[in-house]
């Protein structure tokens, strides 16, 4: 057990996976099949994956960076185009546009109550290069698809919805013309490490991912074994982005509770928010007039402007409870603000500098908010 109990000192992590005996033997019956690398398994976790979020198809990859990149480069996104993107998010929403070898233009987000993409700011942003934009549902809780489809529409844009945080969550993946989950340990569900790309429209899509994660071969080594044949050819350019048995074996076994330990992250940030809102004045908890799903990946909350948030992590890490921030913004990280020097976007810097994520994942209990709020409480300046 890695969390505080109310009765010890193990410090209570911001996420943890959830993984036991079931995933314990379905690695063995990999081992026992001597099929390792990517064949049935894979493919079953696909199908499973498309089903539980109702799309037709699904396309498992080595990580959810590798999906983007899949993602951009199958529809032909590349230099000269610009891709609209968050800059609150994981530097992989924008490093994946530089590998296709077009511009990332960071958007700003709507406010701290709502830190999601702002669709105004992305109309201001979006220009005769504009070809695509990266739709990020932040924290799991999805962007509204109406206006952005229209957005989309209108100037004849792709649409990828970057779900990294929103696995499990209904209507994930039905959003833009194709969406990429993650399966990072920290993620709603884990295959340690791993991606899928759904398409809810667009088979043509999916085919093309499919042939670019593995060299631009033309059939993979279970086909070949399974035509008794060893011929092949390469059609495209592609990279090695291929899932292997065992991360697959995980995330079949995983998928099965996605949805219960989803609806536990649901009651555990409802319990967070009655708590906060009750016991922590001036501190923001964001989304609370959202409207939309959530899968509720973690709970973010935003301090006072006069609270000194590393005295905050400071003090809580005292009481053992680990804290993060989601996210350093991606244009003040020195790799960007030297490539784009003049980018500045004032919802997203002032979000980021009081943001601070508390834990939330299925292991925890009511007494472990309970305690995260008391000592939160209990901290001058709240």
């Amino acid at each position: 057990m890695t969390h505080w109990n109310g009765s010890n000192s193990v410090m209570l992590l911001v996420g943890e996976p959830a993984l036991g005996p079931e995933e314990k033997a379905a690695l063995g019956e990999v081992i026992e099949s001597n099929w390792i690398t990517m064949g049935s398994r894979v493919r079953a976790f696909e199908s499973a994956f498309a089903v539980a979020h109702g799309v037709p198809d699904a396309v498992a990859v080595s990580s959810c960076t590798a999906g983007l990149h899949l993602a951009l480069a199958a529809h032909g996104i590349g230099p000269g185009d610009e891709v609209l993107v968050p800059s609150l998010s994981f530097v992989a929403s924008a490093n994946c546009v530089l590998y296709v070898g077009a511009e990332p233009v960071s958007v700003d987000v709507e406010s701290p109550a709502s830190p999601l993409m702002s669709l105004a700011d992305a109309r201001e942003k979006c220009t005769s290069r504009t070809r695509a934009v990266l739709l990020m549902h932040y924290a799991g809780y999805l962007a509204s698809r109406a206006p952005w489809r229209a957005f989309a529409a209108r100037n004849g844009l792709l649409l990828i919805e970057d779900a990294a945080h929103a696995a499990g969550a209904d209507g994930a993946g039905r959003i833009g013309h194709g969406a990429v989950f993650s399966f990072y340990g920290n993620k709603n569900m884990t295959t340690a490490e791993g991606g899928m790309v759904v398409a809810a429209e667009d088979s043509a899509f999916l085919d093309r991912v499919r042939l670019l994660r593995g060299h631009g071969m033309t059939t993979s080594t279970r086909q070949r074994l399974d035509a008794r044949t060893p011929t092949y050819d390469v059609s495209a350019l592609g990279w090695n982005y291929r899932m292997d048995e065992f991360r697959a074996a995980i995330g079949l076994v995983q998928l099965k509770s996605l949805a219960g330990w989803n609806a536990t992250r649901r009651d555990l940030a409802a319990l967070y928010r009655a708590c906060l809102n009750e016991s922590c004045q001036g501190v923001l908890v964001p989304f609370e007039a959202h409207q939309e799903v959530s899968a509720h990946h973690f709970l973010p909350i935003v301090l006072p402007k006069q609270v000194d948030r590393s005295e905050v992590i400071r003090r809580l890490s005292q009481a053992n409870v680990q804290t993060t921030i989601h996210y350093p913004p991606i244009h003040q990280m020195s790799y960007y603000s030297d490539r784009f020097p003049d980018v500045r976007l004032p919802c997203t810097e002032d979000y980021a500098s009081r943001e601070l994520t508390l834990p939330l994942h299925p292991k925890m209990g009511a007494a472990d908010v309970r305690h995260v709020v008391a000592v939160l409480a209990g901290i001058n300046g709240h």
